[in-house]
């Protein structure tokens, strides 16, 4: 069997293995739900709503800390890193953890989405999967975003939208050959689970109006507020993960957390859990049904009540998605992203259908387009949006007004913020991850491994006389000037004493300390390669001493960086 036909064996399973994933978890968060739910009554503000969200975090940290060793958190940022940095080896327990932490915190409440924790799952077989049949890094990966492809598939069907999500979000680079594998998995997740749960996506969406070229001024207007918002999303959901994790204590941040989520979702039912059904309801015309089980159900045809209420939960979504992660559940922010561009879009159609001039908007449309347009924004993933959206509507109806605001969305946000949600995720928690290739490559290669140590060191006191007789024994024309303490305090070139050195009275005057000068830089032994390649280019050296704590190490040089790189490159192309 040929390696390739291997490979596409292996994505089948994993699509499967990824769709059985994305059922047990849709099925077991249903299942709470509906349990502790189905009693409440529609007209009344239900109390529950303030402690379920406790005791859902709280369930899910204690299992993740003490019986599966794996806290929740977010998922596709740890995709990334794990990538990048780990040579795509993901540990097992994360095949299952996320989908029982997940089921916790989103089935009691959690305002986070399931679409993160499956594809960190969906990631995990297949990171281990390849790892079982001993296949390379680079088929890892790839394998990685076949599983992430699968659980994509499985949840929204949309086999189209989760290939481009996993080539998009997932891996840095793709062939045709990589291409037909992620297709299988995505065509095997999808079909897994209708097989399963029936083909009842999450949005039940049948489109009633056609697009008219004579509304493309507001899709125009909706693009730059879906990247305001975008924006809003990105920035809010970072501040408050850092003041989360300030609160120290993880049982402060637990009861804190909770208690906070808890008084939100009483007020704003929708927050509670990822939001679909109320997106539904919005789609489908039926407002009025936002209010039930909340304080305001009393104003059910207030349409001022309405427009305010659903302000509040764009405001307030981001915040509660922050705090349920922050406080120790296990979710992500991908649903959350697309229930503030529904309840985005929808707002806009609705306040301008309100107003009466010009034409009437359709707010299942703009409701649909504003997601992808957040969506684009938040996930720096415009493509992914744009195909989502269309499969989710059953067709391509939307299509150009789906292109257009998810455009304006994305260069609207990048206009203020120019690296996606999951990029900043990684770097508030001191994890670089690179954004291209090359940088890739180099971030995989350490100042420890080309470091070169065959130059020889001078003491300050030493004598020109000295300096010669190392000249004679060293292939090298930089001498480090060495302390007795090991502290680097200089540099000699040969150039520095080609004019004197055969000056037989200078020879016993002159001092090394009177010859040497600063290096035009000094690296760190814990430096990143991308972090010294920056001091190769500001300072023009083609050679740079390395220190540890202050003591000298060695030099680096460009050629040996050069060299390892092109060692990196040659085997990852093997």
């Amino acid at each position: 069997m040929s390696n390739q036909t291997f490979i596409l064996i292996l994505s089948g399973f994993i699509g499967v293995f990824s769709g059985l994933a994305a059922v047990a978890l849709k099925t077991g968060v249903h299942t709470i739900q509906t349990f502790l739910t189905e009693d409440f009554y529609p007209t009344y503000a239900n109390f529950m709503y303030i402690i379920y969200p406790m005791i859902g975090i709280s369930a899910a940290f204690l299992l993740g800390k003490y019986v599966l060793k794996d806290l929740g958190g977010h998922g596709i940022p740890d995709v990334l890193f794990t990538i990048s940095k780990k040579s795509s080896l993901i540990p097992r327990v994360k095949m299952f953890s996320r989908v029982l932490t997940s089921s916790l915190t989103v089935g009691f409440g959690g305002s986070v989405g399931l679409e993160a924790p499956m594809v960190m799952t969906g990631s995990a077989i297949g990171s281990n999967v390849g790892s079982l049949m001993h296949l390379s890094a680079k088929k890892r990966t790839l394998l990685i975003g076949c599983g992430a492809a699968g659980a994509i598939s499985a949840i929204f069907g949309a086999p189209i939208g989760a290939v481009i999500f996993a080539i998009e979000v997932i891996l840095m680079e793709i062939s045709t050959a990589s291409f037909i594998p992620l297709l299988l998995a995505s065509v095997t997740g999808s079909l897994t689970s209708m097989l399963l749960i029936g083909e009842d996506s999450l949005f039940n969406i049948s489109l009633k109006d056609s697009f008219q070229a004579a509304h493309m001024p507001y899709y125009l207007l909706l693009g730059i507020i879906s990247g305001l918002v975008s924006l809003y999303f990105s920035k809010t959901v970072l501040a408050t993960e850092r003041l989360m994790a300030a609160l120290g204590n993880p049982w402060f941040r637990i009861t804190a957390g909770g208690a906070f989520l808890g008084l939100m979702v009483f007020v704003f039912p929708p927050i509670y859990g990822e939001g679909y059904d109320i997106l539904n309801l919005l789609i489908d015309g039926n407002s009025t049904k936002i209010l039930e089980k909340s304080p305001f159900f009393s104003n059910l045809e207030d349409s001022k009540t309405i427009l305010l209420f659903l302000l509040g939960i764009i405001l307030l979504k981001p915040i509660a998605s922050a705090v349920t992660i922050g406080a120790g559940g296990s979710g992500g922010i991908f649903a959350p992203s697309l229930f503030v561009g529904g309840i985005t879009g929808f707002v806009f159609a609705y306040s301008k259908n309100r107003l009466g001039f010009h034409i009437d908007l359709p707010m299942a449309h703009f409701a649909l387009v504003a997601m992808c347009g957040v969506m684009a924004g938040v996930q720096h993933a415009p493509l992914s949006a744009i195909f989502l959206i269309a499969e989710i509507t059953g067709g391509y109806e939307l299509f150009i007004p789906l292109m257009f605001v998810s455009a304006i969305s994305f260069i609207t946000k990048t206009y203020f913020q120019k690296q996606s949600v999951y990029t900043l995720q990684l770097k508030a928690q001191g994890k670089y991850l690179p954004e291209t290739k090359d940088e890739e490559l180099l971030d995989n290669i350490s100042i420890s491994q080309v470091i070169e140590k065959d130059l020889l060191p001078i003491h300050p006191d030493a004598q020109l006389t000295d300096l010669i007789e190392l000249v004679k024994l060293s292939k090298r024309n930089i001498f480090p000037v060495v302390d007795s303490a090991q502290a680097l305090q200089g540099i000699v070139t040969l150039d520095d004493i080609r004019h004197i050195m055969f000056d037989v009275e200078k020879q016993k005057n002159v001092r090394v300390r009177q010859l040497m000068h600063r290096p035009p830089e000094i690296l760190l032994s814990t430096e990143n390669m991308q972090s010294a390649m920056e001091k190769f280019e500001k300072s023009g050296a083609w050679n740079l001493p390395v220190t540890e704590n202050g003591q000298y190490l060695g030099f680096v040089s460009k050629a040996k960086i050069f060299n390892a790189y092109r060692k990196k490159l040659q085997r990852q192309k093997e």
